[in-house]
């Protein structure tokens, strides 16, 4: 089985026509030759993906979803400036080559960057990497070092300290979930009030030290160095990255890491190997993060069910574009159970909680 990670064919209505690519990509970038092939990458959920392949180079094309979008998201400029300028302060990011504002392209604004070749982990790890679980558990530490690290840049020295407001980011956060939910709304999907309220009455300070706030730091967003699994190269996915608190975005990481001992419907859910033998469970991270960056964490159960409403938000509006046939792909039926499934996640946090 091979073990750096795949594209395969493109889904049917995510189509991008190939000489019109090749073209563009000849006229902006020195040096290719050879005819393009253009293949898509299978994961993810929000912004589409796709590997252009030459005889000598490889790139991947960013572009949004088809359909009905947020009207603050996938901004491939914003996300194209942040790859280029914030990989001099951390040096994961692929490099960026050219961003296509003319939509008349392929009907909407794109970017290409490089291919980082690598392995990436979806639900499990794959048999061929042997991880024993002290080799798990060392790649866990790993993944939330990186994490840290990330929240430590000098988002300034950087050129990227207009990328958001940190002072008030806590409850923008909340009333723009809130109102993002509301207009994502189906006449199936939940409303969440009680947890809204929650949030509301509980919410914190702002963290004394803003961070840049990746907003989908997750394992299938990460990638390993196929010559030493054990060392992640790349980190991916930067289209949501803003500056904020970063206790926020560790909210965020822990809503998708579904530990080994949360019950089967919640097990469903998961995208990562975040329950295999060796990896922490959700309190252990953030004890492990707290360590790491020298901060005291006390009131997790807020920013954990931030990060669960959040990921519903993000779930609902996905699932809006194929409630209305706005977009083919079959996934993103079952996202309408998530979401009710989140909300009885966050439910039972908040009736637990000593906040």
């Amino acid at each position: 089985m091979a073990l750096i990670d795949p594209s395969t064919s493109i889904r049917s209505g995510e189509e991008l026509d190939v000489k019109i690519i090749d073209a563009y990509l000849k006229a902006n970038i020195p040096g290719l030759s050879g005819n393009a092939k253009i293949s898509q990458f299978p994961g993810g959920a929000s912004n589409l993906t796709y590997l252009v392949e030459y005889p000598q180079q490889e790139f991947v094309l960013r572009r949004p979803p088809f359909g009905h979008k947020a009207k603050s998201a996938h901004d491939m400029g914003r996300e194209y400036r942040i790859l280029n300028q914030l990989n001099a302060g951390f040096p994961y990011c692929p490099r960026a080559y050219l961003h296509c504002t003319d939509k008349s392209v392929i009907g909407a604004e794109f970017y290409v960057m490089e291919r980082v070749r690598g392995i990436i982990l979806r639900s499990d790890i794959p048999t061929g990497l042997n991880f024993s679980p002290e080799q798990t558990n060392a790649l866990c530490r790993s993944f939330i070092d990186k994490l840290v690290e990330l929240h430590s840049v000098d988002y300034a020295a950087c050129g990227l300290a207009s990328l958001g407001k940190p002072e008030g980011y806590v409850r923008r956060q909340i009333e723009g979930w809130s109102d993002r939910y509301e207009k994502a709304m189906t006449d199936n999907a939940p409303t969440w009030e009680t947890i809204k309220d929650w949030l509301r009455d509980k919410m914190p300070a702002d963290h004394p030290k803003p961070g840049l706030v990746h907003n989908d730091y997750r394992f299938d967003n990460v990638i390993l160095d196929p010559n030493n699994p054990m060392q992640i190269i790349g980190v991916l996915d930067w289209e949501m990255t803003t500056i904020g608190d970063p206790l926020m975005d560790l909210g965020n990481t822990l809503a998708y890491w579904i530990e080994a001992g949360d019950p089967p419907p919640v097990q469903l859910m998961r995208r990562q190997p975040s329950n295999a033998p060796g990896m922490l469970t959700r309190q252990q991270f953030v004890d492990y993060y707290a360590e790491r960056a020298g901060i005291d964490i006390r009131n997790f159960d807020f920013y954990y069910t931030y990060g669960l409403f959040r990921l519903a938000g993000i779930v609902q509006q996905i699932y809006y574009r194929f409630h209305h046939g706005q977009t083919q792909d079959k996934r993103f039926s079952q996202f309408i159970h998530m979401n009710k499934l989140l909300e009885q996640m966050s439910l039972q946090v908040i009736s637990k909680s000593t906040l």
